[in-house]
């Protein structure tokens, strides 16, 4: 008998029984689109995050002093590593605070940040319309202001705010400028924001210290460099090595990513699980097929049908129930991934590897799982098995 014969024979029993092999297919289907969902929840997490540290900016190194352990950093720590540090390009001190920006009758909650000049260039993030701070303007401590889409949106709403006065605890700032759209990004706004002069922001939060400093090196490897030059600097600045903390993106983007590399592990294996319950499942019903069909197998023995037919019928049958399943389980795993993009507002990135793995995954269920009833179908005595009732 040939393999066709086998594959024919085995649609034939499928089509007899259609609602128990819906029944049978339904561990499969729900396993490989839970794989193909989950997995894409864990991909789309992961691409979100890199998407949202490269557009921080690029060769981007971070400089947070740590207080309780006697670590304090000034504005004049930017720009002594601009100075001493030639792997250097930029340095950006910034300090942070939240306030209510108010024009005319309409107020508005947002974050504020103090920053200087150079911060376009850094942080990658630029004016769409009007300018950005100038140096002059660090150094008087003007009372400038460039305001984040939403901040525009929420104030302004289709009104051109350059040249507007609107006010900062209290202070009349003068709208200068109009910075492109980010985008939100894990739930975070990235136009919530006011900038402002970062000497204007140390007088107006009340401190002479800064939050982060934001480095940005000429190159991937000049970052590596200046990490180095960073840490043996503060080393001899501060007695506590743990004075200051200092992260390159690189580094922040090999740690997400294996986190999040682990996360998509577990959830596919998560899934996974239900693809095992599925293929129980399918060797439960072909046993019970096997018992069902002992007289027809007794039969087909009789007329002549080897062992190997017999086995290699119920092995196809096992292994197109679970194809089957596979082939579904894609569908509603990729419509799943997209109704959970659209209704939740996640990002999700459907892997053509976790596709085809899935799908393999559940073809190799049947015949492995398929492979006991078969033997059992093929090891049966056809005399016993014409006198089964």
């Amino acid at each position: 008998m040939s393999f066709w014969e086998w594959v024919k024979i085995a649609f034939k029993s499928i089509g007899a029984n259609k609602l128990r092999s819906a029944l049978t297919t339904l561990g499969i289907i729900i396993g490989v689109s839970a794989v193909i969902a989950l997995v894409s929840v864990g991909q789309g997490a992961s691409q979100e995050i890199s998407a949202r540290f490269e557009s921080m900016g690029s060769h981007l190194i971070m400089i947070r002093p740590v207080r309780s352990a006697g670590g304090d950093l000034f504005i004049e720590d930017a720009y002594e590593l601009e100075e001493r540090i030639p792997s250097i390009e930029f340095a950006v001190p910034t300090v942070n605070f939240s306030a209510t920006i108010k024009y005319q009758n309409k107020s508005y909650d947002t974050s504020v940040e103090g920053v200087n000049s150079g911060f376009p260039e850094v942080r990658n993030h630029n004016p769409v319309s009007g300018r950005f701070l100038i140096p002059q303007e660090i150094e008087l401590r003007s009372r400038v202001v460039v305001l984040g889409q939403t901040v525009v949106k929420e104030i302004f709403g289709s009104q051109d705010p350059l040249e507007e006065t609107v006010y900062i605890r209290g202070q009349p700032f003068v709208v200068v400028g109009v910075m492109e759209a980010k985008g939100t990004t894990m739930g975070v706004d990235s136009d919530d924001i006011a900038y402002i002069p970062v000497t204007t922001a140390q007088r107006l939060s009340g401190t002479s210290s800064v939050n982060t400093i934001y480095v940005k090196a000429k190159s991937a490897a000049d970052a590596k460099i200046a990490v180095s030059h960073i840490t043996l600097l503060y080393s001899k600045k501060f007695p506590r090595e743990d004075a200051v903390r200092i992260t390159s993106q690189d580094e922040l983007l090999t740690a997400i990513g294996e986190t999040t590399q682990t996360f998509t592990i577990l959830l596919g294996a998560i899934a996974g699980i239900s693809l095992l319950v599925g293929g129980i499942g399918i060797m439960n019903i072909m046993l019970v097929s096997v018992t069902e069909r002992t007289r027809e197998i007794g039969i087909r023995k009789a007329i002549g049908a080897k062992r190997r037919d017999i086995m290699g019928q119920f092995l196809i049958e096992s292994i197109l129930l679970c194809v089957a399943g596979g082939f579904i389980g894609i569908l509603l795993g990729v419509t799943a991934s997209r109704f959970i993009s659209r209704v939740a507002g996640w990002t999700t990135a459907i892997s053509p590897g976790a596709v085809i793995l899935a799908f393999a995954f559940a073809a190799a269920i049947g015949l492995f799982f398929g492979a006991y009833p078969a033997r059992k179908a093929a090891a049966l005595d056809p005399i016993e098995a014409l006198r089964y009732e």
